[in-house]
């Protein structure tokens, strides 16, 4: 299976600080790919340089087999992007931005379009400006999926929609994933959504990507362990894994990277009355990794059954 996406030590700062700090990541043919990150961890910088949309200061990315910046009008036809917001002429009506699309592209699906704006019952003789932004998002989606792109990449396309809407917009993401061989990044702060259809994921923490691995696996390493000491507890030792602790009443929370014999040897040393190894969604999971230890973050890579900690 090819590499569709590329980057090597991808890194870009801003005055002093890098705000994406020697990205290295491949993401292959089929996958649907979830970038995390908390506010300010980078996302949308690393997207706009995997796209072309801004120069690294050091290392390099391709998409499709191209130099990201210097990709050729027909490679970045197979390529359709979805900005944050969904950016669109909003003094055109819904058909003067289908026609104005169509005529970018050598390849244009209109069955398809006016299936969607159908579906989502976008008249297309309404003004843009005059759209929900749920209306604006659908639209957007429309637009670029109708030259039937190999490759999709979205900046977290789902912010600011209600409930309602979200659901219809990633049952339609649904569909198109489902169409062969179709790879999708995405970038969003609802972990529900990326849960739902993400087979892979990463996570940046102030610019390092410090997880990159299937969805479940980093789901199932992830623990949070409850501990009971029925009065003030111990601070707990240092440890390879241990993301970091705290006190909740009479307990102490810690979370963990692989809850392991060493880390349990540690804790019985301690004497607690008892504890709890708790499993987490992949929003806990999240959070608790990236909610500001005062330990430095394991970083870990996974493949389909197995997680490989690599530093500490």
């Amino acid at each position: 299976m090819s590499d569709v996406i590329v980057a090597e030590g991808l890194t870009k700062y801003y005055g002093r600080q890098a705000v994406v700090n020697a990205l290295n990541l491949r993401i292959p043919a089929g996958c649907v790919y979830g970038l995390l990150g908390r506010n300010g961890a980078g996302k949308s910088t690393a997207i706009k340089m995997l796209l072309g949309l801004v120069r690294p200061d050091r290392g390099g990315a391709s998409l499709l087999g191209e130099e990201s910046g210097t990709i050729t009008p027909e490679t970045r036809s197979r390529i359709a992007y979805l900005a944050e917001g969904h950016p669109l002429y909003r003094w055109m009506s819904v058909g003067q931005m289908v026609r104005v699309m169509r005529a970018f592209h050598r390849h244009w699906n209109d069955a398809f379009v006016a299936q969607i704006l159908d579906h989502f019952e976008l008249p297309q003789r309404k003004k843009i400006r005059h759209l929900s932004r749920g209306q604006r998002a659908q639209l957007a989606l429309a637009l670029a999926m109708a030259p039937d792109p190999e490759l999709l990449i979205l900046d977290d396309p789902t912010i600011g929609l209600d409930t309602v809407v979200r659901r219809d917009f990633l049952e339609s993401m649904v569909q198109i994933i489902q169409r062969r061989g179709r790879t999708i990044l995405f970038s969003s702060h609802i972990m529900s959504d990326v849960e739902r259809i993400a087979d892979r994921v990463g996570v940046l923490v102030d610019g390092v990507l410090r997880v990159d691995c299937p969805t479940e696996t980093f789901k199932q390493t992830v623990k949070k362990v409850v501990v009971d000491f029925g009065g003030e507890p111990p601070e707990f030792p240092a440890c390879a894994g241990i993301v970091g602790t705290r006190q909740v009443g009479k307990k102490l929370e810690i979370i963990t990277v692989r809850w392991d014999e060493e880390q349990r040897r540690l804790l019985e040393q301690l004497r607690p009355l008892g504890w709890e190894v708790v499993d987490l969604n992949l929003e806990d999971a999240f959070i608790e990794y990236t909610r500001g230890a005062r330990r430095p973050l394991p970083v870990f890579v996974g493949e389909q059954e197995d997680v490989e900690s690599v530093g500490a």
